[in-house]
């Protein structure tokens, strides 16, 4: 197929992100001499300055990290803990979308230094300065930026979010962005280190500012878990993703699903009404059991076990469309970003403050824009995700990568998207693995999102719901899928909620990126 964008080919490394000013940094970084966590701690960094709509470092993340020596794969959970006064009585009437009431304790300053502590090689005063600059001397709005105020201005038009931040409301494309308290927040993480989020000024103005909802103790007992990511084979590959308390279980059981059907040989119909019903039943699962393996057990191993995949693999009928699915017996804005370094090291990455602009909340003096991860929990007394101090709710976020059967590193990907992201990373692994794509094909290619309300994610994303389909498929292509039930929607030819970045290991060692221009960012290489 002919793409809008070239694939960007490598030997030393790249990056991939969706702002070109974040993509810079990270090739800054990697041509000084740093690592791929180096350079993936500077893009963070940047795109909290330069996208803070969408991630922030009142926000979290998660990452999976493919160490090319040691052929390890280790998963980091930098997500955030309910207030100690976070009880069920506290919310009786509902968690509220803004305040810092809807926030969870930020994870992403954590993650930094949990994998810089690991991976790292410059100081983290020299991977920090990009930002750093573009706080301090501002950076040029791009369309992104400006669309962003106004959505959420239509949201919260009472909102001091942009007041408290510094930044003009009636900013205009091309004029400089600039964030003095931002920059000395930076400034003091950089030069203090992670004490300096936890511990000094900044913990003390979110505790002062938050009227004591959150405190010292919430603080400092906030950790970012490594752990072993979940693992699945498909195909030739093993697939790793993010586990508990973010729902990559459900990508895992897409691929297991995707797995029985020969699904080259497959119509585009019956291709993606395979991806669809194996969505469904992810989510169905997904709904019985997640929530913070710290507080319930979270039976992830039961759900991708042969067993279960045989009775769910049973459901699934090439003829007609599931509407209802029950569990078998017996919980916006993110960004994403990818980078990769001359030793094959690379790193799959998403940060977010869940909301477009979180709870459009600063922690007062700081410039840093607290998350509404809060209202991720459920409000059933019932539900493995119901609130609770100092749990994690469940989580939308994931990444993954994917390794060849010697161990060597063979993909990395990912996309924001909320409840889209595991239904757009399983279309970008069947477009690669087995319709064999290049990862500039596989970015691009048309897809569908299946939600239970149109253009808009759910908690609980039940079987009934819209398939939506960007138009460039055939319309007999949806046709034939309302033949089996499905409620289509077409949508605008590049309308899809996510925004990919894609990196493929060719055979002969040479990186392979694909950048989505469903987003404005780009992929650059060494």
């Amino acid at each position: 197929m002919q793409t809008g964008r070239s694939v960007v080919y490598a030997k030393n490394g790249g990056a991939a992100a969706s702002q070109p000013l974040a993509v810079s940094a990270a090739i800054s970084i990697l041509k000084q001499g740093g690592s791929f966590i180096d350079a993936a701690i500077a893009l963070s960094a940047v795109i909290c300055v330069v996208e803070p709509g969408a991630s922030h470092l009142g926000g979290d993340a998660f990452l999976v990290t493919h160490h090319a020596a040691s052929k390890t794969n280790l998963a980091f959970n930098g997500s955030g803990e309910a207030s100690h006064a976070a009880t069920p009585d506290a919310y009786k009437d509902g968690i509220p979308l803004h305040g810092y009431k809807s926030a969870t304790v930020p994870g992403l300053v954590s993650t930094w230094f949990e994998t810089h502590s690991r991976y790292g090689k410059l100081p983290i005063s020299t991977v920090l300065q990009h930002a750093i600059d573009y706080a301090d001397n501002g950076f040029p709005a791009n369309s992104g930026f400006v669309k962003r105020i106004a959505g959420h201005l239509a949201v919260a038009p009472d909102t001091h979010v942009f007041r408290d931040m510094g930044i003009d409301v009636n900013v205009k494309l091309g004029d400089l962005v600039v964030q003095k308290k931002l920059a000395q927040s930076l400034r003091e993480i950089a030069s203090g280190g992670r004490a300096a989020f936890y511990e000094g000024r900044i913990a003390q103005q979110l505790i002062k500012g938050s009227e004591g909802w959150f405190n010292a103790e919430d603080l400092k007992a906030h950790t970012t878990r490594v752990l072993d990511p979940l693992s699945v084979k498909y195909r030739d590959l093993t697939v790793y993703g993010q586990p508990p308390p973010t729902q990559g279980m459900i990508l895992m059981e897409e691929l297991l699903l995707n797995e029985r059907f020969d699904v080259a040989s497959l119509s585009e119909s019956e291709r993606i009404h395979v991806g669809v019903e194996s969505k469904k039943i992810g989510f169905a699962d997904r709904n019985a059991i997640l929530g913070d393996p710290e507080f319930i057990d979270v039976n992830v191993q039961k759900i991708l076990s042969k067993d279960n995949i045989d009775a769910r693999y049973d459901q699934i009928s090439m003829d007609s469309a599931m509407t209802d699915i029950a569990p078998v017996s017996e919980g916006s804005d993110t960004t994403y970003f990818l980078v990769a370094d001359k030793d094959g090291n690379a790193v799959s990455w998403i940060q977010s403050v869940f909301h477009g602009f979180g709870s459009s909340w600063i922690i007062p003096e700081t410039g840093i824009l607290l998350n509404n991860r809060l209202t991720g929990f459920s409000p059933d007394p019932s539900s493995p995700n119901i609130i609770a101090p100092g749990k994690r709710p469940a989580h939308t976020l994931n990444a993954f990568t994917a390794v060849n059967p010697d161990g060597t590193l063979h993909l990395v990907g990912g996309t924001p998207g909320a409840n889209i992201q595991v239904q757009t990373n399983l279309q970008l692994i069947v477009n690669i693995v087995d319709l064999k794509m290049n990862v500039q094909e596989a970015t691009e290619a048309p897809r569908w999102q299946h939600l239970s309300l149109p253009g808009q994610s759910s908690e609980e994303e039940l079987g009934n719901g819209v398939l939506e389909i960007e138009n460039r498929v055939p319309t007999a292509v949806l046709d034939q899928l309302r033949a089996k039930g499905h409620d289509v929607r077409p949508l605008a030819a590049w309308g899809h909620g996510s925004s990919v970045q894609l990196m493929q290991v060719l055979p002969n060692g040479t990186l392979a990126f694909g950048s989505d221009p469903r987003c404005e960012g780009h992929a650059s290489g060494i």
